[in-house]
């Protein structure tokens, strides 16, 4: 009799509880679609404009959560860490080299804070090669073209107005109009 009535009761354990043993759906959380995660938002370092730990290579480790439901293999849980693109800076601030470079860079004093001091001295010696090298450094560092001698990218702010430069090789795309050949 004792043995049936902890049958009875069993249904309903199993009810409250939940049932343990369902398979979890495992992922692979680098590759899931927009919409079945959530990233918190990247913390911006004051100093260099970009998300912290930006590393040489352009990208930056920020936390994101899966959707419910899901888990990722790697974690075991539903927590995984992102790559996001950002711009790696070495401190070198774009407004003061534009400035350096209208208002000092007939001495050369702009590529010298830019890390090319064989230019610089070559400007400096030949009066900003006539102000015409002036003038071209001027929009060379007005259009971001030239930057600074270790690769790295001015220090702009995160939201400012940084120009992205776009390239075409032999693998891009031309979706073509109908009146290219008429």
């Amino acid at each position: 009799m004792w043995f049936n009535e902890c049958l009875c009761l069993f249904p309903m354990v199993s009810l409250v509880l939940g049932d343990f043993n369902q398979s979890k759906n495992y992922v692979d959380c680098n590759n899931l679609n927009l919409g079945q995660y959530i990233c918190d938002p990247p913390i911006i370092d004051d100093k260099s404009q970009q998300p912290i730990g930006c590393n040489e290579n352009g990208k930056a480790k920020i936390f994101c959560n899966a959707a419910d439901g899901l888990i990722c293999s790697l974690s075991d849980n539903s927590t995984f860490e992102m790559e996001i693109p950002c711009r790696w800076t070495n401190g070198y601030s774009f407004e003061k080299a534009l400035l350096l470079s209208v208002f000092l860079g007939t001495f050369g004093i702009d590529r010298f804070y830019l890390g090319y001091p064989a230019i610089g001295l070559l400007k400096l010696f030949t009066c900003g090669f006539m102000f015409v090298g002036q003038l071209i450094d001027v929009i060379l560092i007005a259009t971001q073209t030239l930057g600074p001698a270790d690769g790295s990218a001015y220090v702009i702010s995160y939201y400012g107005q940084v120009l992205e430069i776009l390239q075409i090789n032999d693998e891009t795309y031309r979706y073509p109009q109908e009146d290219w050949f008429s």
